[in-house]
């Protein structure tokens, strides 16, 4: 058997024609850079982000409950302080996570939502 190398890429998804909340929220305020779509992927909607190597692939879905799923992506940060200042900020509400050895972490839901987790390591 072949190893699995690493991973690619994960998807979010919002709501169809959202995406300029989205990119507001997730270029503007975490400073994710958008990536260029292949042409042959645009008419379906959304858009791509890069983070370090890999990218999020923020898709178009209707009729989804994201406040109803634990699935989530997390953001690991060096600073947990200034996020969790800047989505209060914002009015996204931050949470403390459940404890787990060896980090700090917060979650919260971004306009859509897809629940969210920042990370740091202690």
């Amino acid at each position: 058997m072949t190893p699995i190398i690493r991973l690619n890429h994960a998807q979010i998804t919002i709501p169809p024609g959202a995406e300029s909340e989205a990119r507001q929220f997730y270029c503007d305020l975490l400073g994710l850079p958008e990536l260029e779509k292949p042409d042959s992927l645009k008419p379906r909607g959304g858009f791509w982000l890069q983070l370090g190597d890999q990218q999020i692939h923020v898709g178009v879905e209707d009729g989804v409950d994201r406040h109803a799923t634990k699935a989530h992506l997390a953001y690991e940060v060096s600073d947990l302080k200034f996020w969790r200042a800047l989505l209060t900020e914002h009015g996204f509400m931050p949470e403390d996570g459940i404890p787990i050895p060896g980090y700090s972490r917060v979650e919260c839901r971004d306009p859509f939502g897809n629940r969210l987790e920042f990370i740091q390591p202690i």
